[in-house]
């Protein structure tokens, strides 16, 4: 079941976020992050930008949420996408769903085109983007470092 996330589910998506920094190609964040610090973070989502739950067995199994993308109103029509399974559901079709109730929820808020930022050695997330229809639109390369390795950017697009 996919429903919009409550305050009460912040916990969980922490928990859940935090399973993908020591992987080192999921995210940017380096150490993980604490419930308080994501607070504002949650509080920024709302009917506009949502942020959706998908449970499993009682338990929040992953999650996915839409940003805004560069925070100017002639941007409002494009968003930025983020994806994350629990660890224990990965590879069991959660994402994929998350996915396509972000492309369909989004007709109705007035989305025309949704962003996912990836880095490019995240093989597995650029291949699940693509399988999707997103095509690349831009790569910035060497623009993050993890470990002292430089890592590039692949930004995927959806025109819904």
């Amino acid at each position: 079941m996919i429903r919009l996330a409550t305050i009460n589910d912040l916990a969980s998506i922490v928990e859940i976020y935090n399973q993908t920094i020591p992987l080192r190609y999921v995210t940017a964040d380096l150490s993980p992050v604490t419930v308080n610090s994501r607070i504002e973070w949650f509080n920024q989502f709302n009917e506009k930008r949502p942020l959706w739950v998908s449970e499993n067995d009682g338990n929040i199994s992953g999650w996915a949420s839409l940003r805004n993308f560069y925070g100017r109103p002639a941007y409002d029509k494009t968003v930025e996408i983020g994806i994350y399974i629990h660890e224990k559901y990965r590879k069991l079709g959660i994402g994929e769903e998350l996915l396509l109730h972000a492309h369909r929820e989004s007709h109705k808020i007035n989305i025309e085109n949704i962003l996912a930022f990836v880095f490019a050695n995240n093989i597995g997330s650029v291949n699940f983007f693509k399988k999707h229809g997103y095509l690349e639109y831009g790569l910035l390369p060497r623009v993050a470092e993890i470990d002292e390795k430089k890592i590039d950017l692949m930004i995927l697009g959806y025109s819904l």
